[in-house]
């Protein structure tokens, strides 16, 4: 009777050695530990050093925004449709509705405050220079109070404006 025997490990022809199946092992382990450590280094809160946190709610940088209107005491004005804004690494541009802008931009939990902030300076149409106005005042009123729920952005003023904002 004749029992079942492993198969023998072939010899390599070089050393004559006999292989070993860890070979593969050992090349999929140094390809896959670089990247397992890049993943692996969230935090409990669910950050990792050096980034902002991680979380399901929509982003508020990256994304360019669409201006709809802003709403100082109590009076909503629309946009004149060429307003926008984008935040990334620190800073914001965009156009105020005629003029394009510049600025500093500091994110810090849930509002944002706008400085330095620099624009061209093109004379347009008496409404669009009012709402230009209202939206320059309004994100240099301090730090901005932000909600983002889907494709929905609201900046709100520490003096009670708001901004609303729609992603593009």
């Amino acid at each position: 009777m004749r029992t079942a025997r492993t198969p023998r490990t072939p010899r390599t022809p070089r050393t004559g050695k006999r292989r070993t199946r860890s070979a593969p092992v050992l090349a999929a382990v140094l390809v896959l530990a670089p990247l397992a450590a890049a993943c692996g280094d969230e935090q409990a809160d669910g950050r990792r050093p050096g980034s902002a946190s991680v979380s399901a709610e929509p982003p508020l940088t990256g994304v360019r925004w669409t201006v709809d209107s802003v709403t100082v005491d109590g009076e909503t004005r629309r946009s004149p449709g060429s307003a926008r804004l984008t935040i990334t690494d620190g800073k914001a541009a965009g156009s105020y509705g005629c003029n394009d802008f510049t600025a500093t931009a500091v994110i810090e939990g849930g509002s944002v405050r706008f400085g330095d902030a620099r624009t061209t300076r093109m004379a347009c149409a008496g409404p669009v220079m009012a709402f230009e106005r209202l939206l320059a005042g309004t994100f240099a009123d301090g730090p901005l109070t932000t909600e983002v729920k889907g494709d929905r952005l609201t900046l709100g003023a520490a003096g009670g404006g708001l901004v609303r904002l729609t992603r593009m």
